[in-house]
C-alpha cells in the first residue's frame, strides 16, 4: 500500500510518501509548496503515481488558509487519480510524534489550538489545562514558551523535530479511507476575514 500524506495547517507544512509503513521520503516546507514537495517525493523515491492507493491530509485545527490549501490539494489529487482520502487531526499527529505530550498549535490572535479533555479546543496559552511537568509540543508551545514554562510545562528546544506535525504520523494514524469530499477541515472559530466583516 502506497500512501501520500501531508499537513498544511501550521507554519511548517510536511509531506511524506509511505509504503506499507516504511517512509520512502519526507519533506518540510510551506503550504504553498505542498504539490512541489509531492512531485519531488515521487521523483526521488522512484514510485509511480499509479501505485498510489490513498491520500492522508491533516485536517487541523490550524491556519484557515493552510487548511483550505491542503484539503483542496488532497481532494484534487484524489479525484484526478481516483483514489480515496483519509483525514487526520494535526493535533493527533503532533501527539503521535511525542507520546504523552500535549500538542499546542499557534492559532494567532494570542490563542492556541490544543486538547482539552481529549477534544480539540481554542484558548489563550495561559488557559491551557496543565499538569506539573507537562511536555508541550508544536509551534504554539514554541511561541508561548515563557507563559507555559512559568506554569510548569516542559518544552523542547525551538528547532526540535517534536514541534512538527510530521506527515509520516498522519499516514500511521489514518483510519478509514473514503471519498475525497467526505474529508473536512476542523475549524474551531470563524476565519479572520469573516470576523472583520
Amino acid at each position: 500500500m502506497l500512501t501520500l500524506a501531508f499537513d498544511t495547517a501550521t507554519s511548517a507544512a510536511t509531506a511524506a510518501l509511505v509504503r506499507d509503513g516504511d517512509v520512502l521520503g519526507e519533506r518540510v516546507s510551506r503550504a504553498v509548496r505542498v504539490l512541489e514537495d509531492v512531485d519531488e517525493l515521487f521523483r526521488e523515491s522512484g514510485a509511480a503515481r499509479a501505485e498510489l492507493t490513498g491520500i492522508v491530509v491533516g485536517t487541523g485545527p490550524g491556519s484557515f488558509t493552510g487548511l483550505r490549501m491542503g484539503v483542496a490539494a488532497a481532494r484534487g489529487l484524489a479525484l484526478a487519480l481516483e483514489i480515496p482520502v483519509a483525514g487526520v487531526s494535526t493535533l493527533a499527529a503532533l501527539a503521535a510524534g511525542a507520546p504523552g505530550a500535549l500538542p499546542v498549535v499557534d492559532a494567532g490572535r494570542r490563542e492556541v489550538f490544543t486538547l482539552r479533555n481529549g477534544e480539540p479546543a481554542v484558548c489563550a496559552a495561559g488557559d491551557i489545562d496543565l499538569d506539573p511537568e507537562t511536555l508541550c509540543v508544536g509551534d504554539g508551545a514554541v511561541r508561548y514558551r515563557t507563559v507555559l514554562e512559568e506554569r510548569g510545562a516542559r518544552i523542547p528546544p525551538d528547532g526540535d523535530e517534536h514541534h512538527l506535525p510530521r506527515a509520516r504520523f498522519h499516514a500511521a494514524l489514518a483510519g478509514e479511507f473514503g471519498p475525497a469530499d467526505a474529508v473536512e477541515p476542523l475549524y474551531l472559530r470563524i476565519p479572520d476575514a469573516e470576523r472583520k466583516a
